[in-house]
């Protein structure tokens, strides 16, 4: 068999970094995991190639060579999806589809030929036996939740690795939590399953001998989510590995607030090599909390949290949202107010909206304010649901509030309330590499001589370099991070 794994091409989103990364002259911010991870769950004597379409183009040549397509998505890529979709079908070449956008929302891609949805440790065997049998089926789908240790090591050499600013690997699925809006326990359930400490050595000592070094994003639903474990096992695992090989990899994950109540925890992955964490904070408002579920927000200063992560040593970035039915006029000042005073600098600012199988899609279908699917995108300014608030003024708070945040103002004096609370750790210097000195020096042509608001960008220059000099590298880096944010505001 020769068998084409396609991911489709993400559009320019907060999330994407796509103008910070013209800086280091890298094409993606991380690379399809779950295509490589696919990769290596078929037979070995098949031929495989993989074209990641934010790196390079998808050729009609490259279609015709396959016996098939592999093709992978989230929401956000419902655009790029169905366009790869359309190319297969009319050079006639059979697609395989799956991943969380054809599991969530089956029904609109009735044109792909196999559909492998759910998990693929159930399912993609499956559909292996049918195809060696001649009988390969439509719909390939389970309710069950296998044992993640079952996945082997991604296919590192199938990528173009040196086009990406992050690598990524997954330690666990499923999180304990169970936020109305979130689709994540519909796809990966409550309970945490994991991976072992040598299942997850071996991954990153592939990944070293594949030549990486720098930024490993963990991109598990909640990384805490079984503590237990990550105490014993995991984390003291990691720490050997690192300290061994003298931290080659800076890791990043996303965690639930309540990391910051467990000192051991933190100190753990701190020794072990993290230094970066997405926290979902949602909102200062303690009525929206409650409305859509989340307790590990709730009673507690939220600031108080954020600020103790950011004094041991990580770097808290934060998602936020506005629209929720409790949300009170005043919402977009606290929600300023919150941003500014707690130093989160990569603020991720969004409208609700309810993605299909979500408790938030039932009760708002219930309710028939549901208008359309969900896009995938929270941050374009949409709502696929009719919202309590007027849809025009929450629209136009929303758009306020991103300008003021991450205005040149706004965001160079958040950078700097970071920097005077960010305890920056011993093995995490910022090497002097060419692709680094590069970066450097177009944030200063870009950022200070030709963007309006350059005076702030020399404020902070000077004001790290001076104050703070062991933290410059990271200054600077939040200031192309502010570029990149402030021209996607400007889109929405």
């Amino acid at each position: 068999m020769k068998i084409l794994l396609v991911y489709p091409e993400t559009p320019s989103t907060f999330w994407t970094f796509k103008n910070a990364l013209k800086f280091v002259a890298k094409k993606s911010s991380e690379p399809p995991l779950g295509l490589i991870t696919i990769a290596s769950m078929l037979p070995k004597d098949w031929d495989l190639k993989l074209i990641d379409t934010n790196i390079r183009k998808l050729r009609d040549s490259d279609i015709k060579w396959a016996d098939y397509v592999f093709l992978t998505g989230m929401s956000i890529h419902f655009d790029s999806f169905k366009e790869i979709t359309k190319r297969c079908k009319d050079l006639g070449t059979k697609i395989v589809a799956g991943g969380p956008m054809c599991t969530l929302d089956t029904e609109l891609f009735p044109e792909i030929d196999h559909l492998v949805l759910n998990e693929a440790e159930i399912t993609l065997p499956l559909f292996l036996k049918d195809l060696a049998n001649g009988s390969p089926k439509k719909v390939y789908t389970s309710d069950e939740f296998p044992d993640i240790s079952l996945a082997p090591i991604p296919r590192w050499d199938l990528l173009e690795i040196s086009k990406y600013a992050t690598m990524d690997l997954q330690y666990s699925r499923g999180c304990p939590f169970n936020c109305e809006f979130c689709s994540i326990t519909v796809l990966n359930g409550h309970k945490p399953r994991t991976k072992s400490s040598d299942q997850l050595i071996q991954e990153l000592d592939a990944l070293y001998k594949h030549g990486w070094r720098g930024n490993v994003f963990f991109v598990d639903d909640n990384f805490i989510g079984n503590k237990g474990r990550l105490k014993k096992e995991v984390l003291p695992a990691l720490i050997q590995w690192s300290r061994k090989r003298k931290y080659p990899f800076a890791f990043m994950t996303e965690v639930s607030i309540n990391l910051s109540d467990d000192d051991e925890l933190i100190d753990l992955m701190i020794q072990a090599g993290f230094d970066a964490a997405f926290v979902g904070i949602e909102t200062p408002n303690e009525e929206s909390l409650v409305e859509c579920g989340k307790y590990q927000n709730q009673k507690r200063n939220l600031i108080d949290s954020v600020k103790k992560l950011q004094r041991k040593g990580i770097v808290v970035s934060g998602g936020f949202i506005l629209g929720f039915d409790h949300d009170p006029p005043s919402i977009f000042r606290q929600q300023l107010e919150f941003i500014q005073n707690s130093g989160i600098v990569t603020a991720m600012v969004g409208l609700l909206n309810a993605p299909s199988g979500t408790r938030l899609f039932t009760r708002l279908k219930n309710e028939n304010r549901i208008i359309e699917s969900f896009g995938g995108d929270n941050m374009d300014g949409t709502m696929n649901f009719i919202p309590k608030m007027n849809p025009m003024k929450l629209y136009k708070g929303y758009k306020d509030l991103l300008n003021k945040i991450y205005s040149p103002k706004a965001y160079f004096e958040r950078v700097k309330t970071f920097l005077k609370e960010y305890k920056i750790h011993s093995y995490s210097p910022s090497p002097l590499t060419k692709r680094n000195i590069y970066a450097f020096l177009k944030s200063i042509w870009v950022l200070g001589i030709k963007e309006r608001g350059k005076s702030y960008y020399w404020r902070l220059f000077f004001y790290s370099l001076f104050t703070c000099p062991e933290k410059f590298a990271m200054a600077i880096t939040m200031a192309i991070y502010g570029f990149h944010f402030r021209k996607v505001a400007e889109t929405i």
